[in-house]
This record gives C-alpha cells, structure tokens and sequence, in this order.
C-alpha cells in the first residue's frame, strides 16, 4: 500500500475526469484507482484542491513500488531501500530526489533526520497548495502536507478582519493560507531556518499582512501588544505546556486551535476547562499510530456576549 493525495469524484463522471487529469499530467498511472460506493477515488501526483490523504494499491501487472509518501519533489520511503528509492523516481518523473527518515520528528526545531538514497543530494524541494507555493527543508524545519485540508477547514472558520497568531508556524503554511482572510498573521517560530524559509515563502506568496517573528512561545506574551481573536497552536507533542500562553494571548470570546497527540477522547478537556477554554469540537486529523492520534480541539475562551463562529 501506498499513501498518497488522491480526488474523490462521482462515479458517473469518472471517465471524463480521469481524462483531465491524464492530460494535466496529474494522474498518477502507478497506483490504482479506488471504488467508494457511488465514488472513485483517483491517485494523484501531488496535491490540489479537495485532494485528501488515502492508502492506495500498486497497479495490477506493475512491479509494487516500496511503500512511500510524496511531498513536493521528494519521496520519504518508510524503508533504507536505495534499489526502491531508484526504481521509484525512475516512474515518477516529477521527483527529484529519494529519502529515507531516520528518525521521527524531534527536539526544539522540530526537525527529523533523512538519509539521500536516489536523486539530488537535497533534502529542499517545493510543495504546491491550495493555489499556494512553499518552499520547504524536510530536515531544517517541520512541514506536514498531511494538514493541507486542515488548513483549509481552519481557513473557513476564519472571520475577514481578524488578528491571528500561529504560535509554532514552521515554514509559514497556516501563516498564509490564514491570511487570505485576516487583517494580520504573527508567525512565530524558535526554529532560525523555519523563519528563513517563512520568509521566502511569504515573498513568494505575496503576503504582506504576516509577521514573522522569531521568538519561543512562552516569550510571547510580553512583546507582542494585541489580544489575539483566533490562535493556531500546530505543536503535537509539546503543545500542552503551551496552553496557558495561548490563553493568557487570546481574547475573550477568542478561538484557539490546539493540536495534540492524543490516546483517549477528551484527553485534554478537563485542562482546557480548568483554564476557562469550552471544548466546541474534538476532531480527529490523522492516525499517528495503533492506539494514538493527531486530534485537534476547536476550543472558545470563555465570554457570554461573543463567541467564535465554528
């Protein structure tokens, strides 16, 4: 099985829409396509728009390739396979360039270390989403474009006019898909490359209403002059000893977004509720592991006249 972005579609317009995509060259003709009721679900080259994550099968009568997932130019295979990593960019003309991680993501940068196994000795590529182009270093600094929807559902909630603060931004991703909507975006990182790849892509991106800022969270609080109406909190495994800063930073009335790994429902809810925060919504993202999950946890700062709209 392979991970990859795919398109669900209607049945009766699959034909058609197989044929775009052939054309485009987004289709990608090694994975198979797969049935969902009234539903196909077609493997893509990289992401777009309502593509979402799904397992696919390697096509019936082509050699299975190792199993791996695609960001941007690069394939991160789950195996140290340099005959896998070469037979794959040799059918996936788009990629540049085979990896292998050493290791799951780690330490106050958030970075993860990957061996070249094919291609390019880089591990830099860039990654097209959601009609937004980011440059990315798989081992400087944290991207997941395994959260590509969930920007996009955050990005709905979001209300024209307000001041956000994403506290962990990595290379900037909630940062500018946020801004389309807001009136100002601070990005914080502690990561020093994180910003410097911030800063490309909000270039690149055009957004002038982010502020990058290269700060730990928890020094937030005291240099930044605005209460926050909306706050992005994408830091899983560390996130909870964040919580108060993010609440100390929020308005009332406010919304905070807290990402975490979680292994039981409402895991964190009676935290949230001991620092005056209502669970609105406790939603799954992702499956990390048997037994543990990336959930996030839409949650409102108390206020009786204004709430956030969901």
């Amino acid at each position: 099985m392979v991970e990859q972005w795919g398109i669900r579609v209607p049945a009766r317009q699959g034909e058609a829409i197989r044929q775009a995509l052939i054309r485009e060259g987004a289709l990608d003709a090694s994975l198979r396509v797969l049935g969902d009721g009234d539903d196909l679900i077609f493997p893509l080259t990289g992401p777009r728009e309502r593509a979402e994550r799904y397992e696919f099968e390697a096509h019936p009568g082509r050699a299975p390739l190792p199993r791996h997932e695609l960001v941007g130019g690069i394939a991160i295979l789950q195996e140290d396979d340099p005959a896998g990593a070469e037979k794959i960019l040799a059918l996936r003309p788009s990629l540049h360039t085979a990896v292998f991680a050493k290791g799951e993501v780690s330490g106050e940068y958030r970075t993860r270390e990957f061996t070249v196994l094919a291609g390019k000795p880089t591990t830099r590529t860039q990654v097209t989403e959601h009609g937004h182009r980011f440059t990315i270093d798989l081992a400087g600094a944290y991207f997941s474009a395994r959260l590509s929807t969930e920007r996009q559902h955050i990005l709905d909630q979001v209300q024209e006019g307000e001041v956000i603060l994403d506290m962990f931004a990595g290379v900037g991703p909630f940062a500018i898909t946020l801004a389309a909507k807001a009136a100002l975006v601070v990005a914080a990182d502690l990561n020093p490359q994180a910003v410097e790849l911030m800063l490309e892509n909000l270039v690149q991106n055009r957004a002038k209403n982010v502020l990058p800022v290269l700060a730990d969270a928890r020094r937030l609080s005291p240099i930044l002059p605005w209460k926050f109406d909306r706050i992005v909190m994408n830091l899983p495994l560390a996130g909870t000893g964040f919580l108060t800063d993010a609440f100390r930073l929020c308005r009332p009335g406010g919304a905070i977004h807290f990402y975490s790994l979680v292994s039981a429902e409402g895991e964190h809810t009676a935290r949230i509720q001991e620092l005056g925060g209502t669970v609105v919504a406790e939603r799954e993202v992702r499956s990390y592991s048997p037994g543990q999950w990336h959930a996030v946890y839409d949650i409102c700062t108390e206020d009786k006249v204004t709430r956030p709209r969901f």
